[in-house]
This record gives structure tokens, sequence and C-alpha cells, in this order.
């Protein structure tokens, strides 16, 4: 994901209040958009203020050329950006900017889950969810959800730990999938040691849970697993 490349002013003074009105971010985004605004001028927005030596636009700067991108800064945790110890940048701003880029996300999230997607590989499911799963440091199990169209429904987190049979019991996993009602099912974890492998563990699961479809009437198209930028299908490796 590229950076906003709209160019920033080479301003001198300290203090933006010093700086022409246009390029003032605030009065910047008001005049002419918030697409104007570079990324540090973004988050000079949610800084707020600077310091007595850096403005909160050279504070953003700061972030983008340690992170490279939004997106990458979007993966780190409260803590760790605390610990960078950016001049200007405690606790509360740091719990500002992350609450601004998990608003987005979000909202990312709703827009993409709320078109009516029709799942006819795995290529579909892998591209919704490698995004929000590539950087996960834990393993998490959810299920997809299907209508008799194959239509996207929802996505229900099942588990968040080490994937196991205790944890991926049938009742948890069909619980949603009854009351929603789907037709069938898709099963999906990541693997946060990137390699896209099963392992026994996620082929006798598999096997259980695609037993239990079977008596239910869900069916079990397939389970993907998600490791870094890769992923792997059961479907089409004919483990289904």
């Amino acid at each position: 994901m590229k950076s906003n490349n709209t160019s920033e002013p080479h301003i001198e003074y300290k203090r933006i209040t010093d700086w022409p009105e246009d390029d003032r971010p605030r009065e910047k985004l008001l005049n002419h958009g918030a697409d104007t605004l570079t990324d540090a001028e973004l988050l000079a927005i949610l800084i707020r203020t600077g310091t007595r030596n850096a403005t909160a636009v050279d504070i953003g700067k700061q972030l983008i050329k340690k992170y490279g991108t939004l997106y990458q800064m979007s993966h780190r945790t409260a803590q760790e950006l605390i610990d960078e110890k950016i001049p200007g940048l405690k606790k509360a701003k740091v719990i500002t900017l992350l609450a601004a880029i998990t608003i987005g996300k979000r909202i990312a999230n709703d827009i993409k889950h709320t078109k009516k997607i029709q799942v006819h590989s795995p290529e579909v499911i892998a591209e919704m969810f490698i995004s929000q799963m590539q950087s996960l440091k834990q393993e998490k199990f959810y299920i997809v959800m299907l209508d008799s169209a194959n239509h996207y429904i929802r996505d229900v987190e099942i588990t968040n730990g080490t994937l196991n049979s205790s944890l991926a019991h049938p009742r948890e996993v069909f619980r949603p999938a009854i009351a929603e009602p789907a037709a069938s099912i898709i099963l999906l974890h990541n693997h946060p040691s990137g390699n896209p492998e099963p392992s026994s563990e996620d082929m006798q699961i598999t096997k259980q849970l695609v037993e239990a479809g079977k008596i239910i009437g869900i069916p079990v198209h397939d389970h993907i697993i998600i490791a870094g930028h890769t992923f792997t299908s059961f479907a089409e490796r004919g483990l289904i």
C-alpha cells in the first residue's frame, strides 16, 4: 500500500499557526478536502500539538519515515508506539492515533462485507481476509457463512489462540451457522509462523467438522489457512 504522495509545504516556521492558511492541515482539509492532505498532515490533525522544536506535521513525518505507510503503522500496538519515544508522541496521542486507524479499518471492513460477494473460488475469501490476518501474532479461527447461492453472509470469530479440537468444537462452530441460518460454511484460520502447510491438528479438526456438517446439514465447503501473503485451500488440494 503506497503512501499519499501529495506534496507537503516547505515551511521553516516552528508553529503551524504561523503558516499560510492554505498550508495548515486543518484549514487545508476544510477548504480543499481531506484527500488533498498528505499522510503526515492527516496524522498531524490527530496529534494536534507539537513540541518546542517540532510541529505536529514534523511528528507525523517522523512516523511515516519510520514505518513507511499508514498501513504498516496500523499493525503496531500502542505500547510499541509508546516505546519508540518519539518526542511529542505521548500515551494519549498514541491512543488517539490507533483509535482513528481502527475506525478506518472497520469502515473499510464494513464496506467490503456489505457488498454481495459470490464465493466462487478460495481466492475470493483469501483476498477478503489476508490484509487483516497476515500480521496477527496469534491464531484466530473463523467461519465464513454462505447462502444457498454461495454468497457471503458474514463471518464469525470462533476462537482466539492456538487451534485445537477442544477450541474448535462442532457445537461452537455450527451454532452461529444454524442461527443465521447459513446454507454452508468455510473454515478459516491463520498461521502466524508464515507456513501455509496444514498441521496434523488442522487435518484432524477439518475432518471432524466436515463430518459434523454432513450430520447437521450445513456442509463445509473449504478450510483456508492464511499465512502472510499466501494461503492454502483444503478444497483445492482435495483434502475435503
